[in-house]
Formats: structure tokens, sequence, C-alpha cells
């Protein structure tokens, strides 16, 4: 088989815990190179704790966990507590959220997210050293601070001490800070290939550029979403079910920069204007199928490897949509799975 490899994701259910025990072993037997837990509506950690007892293999990792809401010591807890007990298989993906989110639900102070984040990241990392090493916690920054530490406290060494880093990412600034301080970023699935070309590869270069790196040391992750599935119909129920996450996407200030590179602009504010609205069901109508086109990798199961190699070019790992729990079409996905995950 020729073409990139991918890492194949595919998200953990959240809704009922009682449900991830049998996920977790289905999405291992299909062939899937890790599962994802998003943080939503439910805690995307605990999935993770209960995906690692159940599987041997799969990679885990948090897409992404909303990082200034928890202070460094808390995530660096049960990331580190992830890593021991899934035996070196957890990556850690964390991030900022908009300023709404954070103040109004999460009763969160905002501030300027990219030197915070940096921040973060900085603190993460001193803790997990000092845990392993030994070493005397001496962090201090602007927004956060660890100099303190005893034996008693200390969560010790582990088996596996580097835990991976990704942050979310869409605007130059934090591509260029995932560029410079992290394993990886997470691309946000509000993301074009144009937009993924000519801003956020060029940003996450520079920054990696800036630490002595270069581009292929930072594992990249998403860009863009997948609608596929055995047959015509069932491509168009993906392909209706990403255009609504469009829609709520680019009502967003925040990630109006990808609609603009398109000249999109006044698509993004009139999908602003309708959420201020409450009108949420007139939003989707408002996207075009090329517009959807823009955003997803589209095609049945016997077409869409070589239409996921065009779109997802450079990035490591993609998230690929679970199958039916039916026999026949869970052996294709395997079968795709196979050529996706495969080298030359």
């Amino acid at each position: 088989m020729t073409g990139q490899g991918f890492i194949v994701e595919t998200g953990l259910p959240a809704d009922d815990l009682w449900r991830v025990p049998a996920a977790a072993r289905r999405i291992e037997a299909l062939g899937y190179s890790a599962a994802i837990s998003p943080e939503t509506n439910h805690d995307p950690f605990l999935p993770l704790a209960i995906a690692a007892e159940h599987t041997t293999e799969l990679g885990l990792a948090t897409s992404v966990a909303i990082a200034f809401p928890r202070a460094p010591m808390v995530v660096a807890q049960v990331a580190w507590d992830l890593q021991r007990f899934s035996k070196g298989r957890f990556v850690l993906g964390i991030g900022s959220q908009v300023r709404k989110h954070n103040e109004e639900r999460f009763s969160t102070k905002w501030t300027a997210p990219v030197p915070r984040m940096r921040e973060y990241i900085q603190t993460l990392r001193a803790i997990w050293d000092s845990w392993q090493h030994g070493t005397r916690p001496a962090f201090t920054g602007e927004h956060y601070r660890y100099t303190y530490m005893t034996p008693f406290f200390s969560a010790g060494p582990i088996e596996h001490p580097r835990v991976p880093v990704a942050i979310s990412a869409v605007n130059p600034a934090m591509c260029r800070l995932a560029g410079e301080v992290c394993d990886g970023v997470r691309l946000h699935n509000f993301c074009t290939r144009k937009y993924l070309d000519e801003v956020i590869l060029p940003n996450i270069k520079r920054g990696a550029a800036k630490a002595g790196r270069s581009l292929d040391q930072v594992e990249l992750s998403g860009s863009g979403f997948i609608a596929t599935g055995p047959d015509d119909r069932a491509v168009r129920k993906q392909f209706d079910g990403i255009r609504r996450q469009i829609s709520f996407y680019g009502s967003t200030p925040s990630y109006f920069g990808v609609l603009e590179a398109h000249g999109w602009g006044d698509l993004g504010a009139q999908l602003n204007k309708l959420s201020r609205d409450g009108k949420w069901q007139d939003m989707a109508a408002a996207v075009s199928d090329d517009v959807v086109h823009a955003f997803a990798a589209v095609g049945r199961y016997d077409e869409i490897v070589p239409r996921i190699r065009e779109r997802f070019r450079g990035i490591r790992r993609i998230a690929f949509p679970q199958p039916a729990e039916e026999p026949r079409e869970e052996g294709q996905v395997r079968e795709l799975l196979e050529e996706l995950t495969n080298r030359d």
C-alpha cells in the first residue's frame, strides 16, 4: 500500500460511563490507533481511565480538556496518573476555550490566552520534572507559580514520564506557541486546506524554528472533518451533521479568520447574528454545500481513502467516524483503517 500512514482516532462515549468498556474494546478491535475524549458536557478524563483498563495498545488522549479553569497541579496529577495506569499511552490535549466560556460558564478570570498557555505548559513540565527527578520547584510566572513540593505530596516517578502535551490552535499566535513549546497541536476541525496551508502550517513552522526545531517535530492532529459511510445516504447524513457543526463554529468571532481566508466573512457575521437571536435551526441552512466541502473529506468507504490522503496530507492524527454495529460495515472499516495506518 502507498501513501502517508496516519494515527487514526475516534471518540469514546461520554454520556454514559458504563458504555465505555465495551466501546473501548470495540475501537481497539476494529483497528483504530487511539481513542479521544473531548470536554463538551462531560469530564474528558474519566472515560480515558476506564478505557485504559479495558485495552492494551489503544492510545488515549483528551481532545481537548479546557486548561484555565483547572490549576496546572490538578491537570498534572490526573495526567500523571493516566500515564502511569495506561503504561505510557496517554497524550494530554488542552485548550484555552474562548473568553465567554471561561468567564460565564467556568467562572474563570480571562487573560491573554497565549502567554498564559505558555506558562501553563511550563508549570506542568516543572511539576512532572520534580516528581520524576526530584528537582527543586522553582517556576514563577505572571499567571502561575510552582515553588513548593514536599515528599508527602509528590506523586513520585513513573515508568513513562514523558507526557506529550498538545494544544488546540486556530489563530496564528497560538499556532506559533504550539510550534515552539508543544509536542503536538490539536488543530480545530473548523479548518480548510487553504487556511491550513496559508496560515496554520507557516505559523507552526515559525514557532518551531524559534525553538530550533523543525515542523516535523510537532505532531499535527485534526484540521478537518470526514463524512463517509457505506453508501451515499450514510455519507449525506454525516455531511449534514458537519454542516451543523460548521454553522456553530462559524458563528464564533474567534474563528472568523478561517472564513475570511475564503472571502466568506459575511457568512460569519450572518451566523453570529443568528446565534445571538437564538435561531439555531436557521444557522445550518446558511452554510452551502461548497462551504462544507472546503472543511471536509467526503465520500463513500470505497472512495474516501485518496480523498483523506489529499485533504490531510502532512497531518499525523485524523479522526475517523465509527461504523454501524453491522458485520459487513465493520469489516469495511477494518480494511480502511489498515490502509490508512500503513506507511510505505
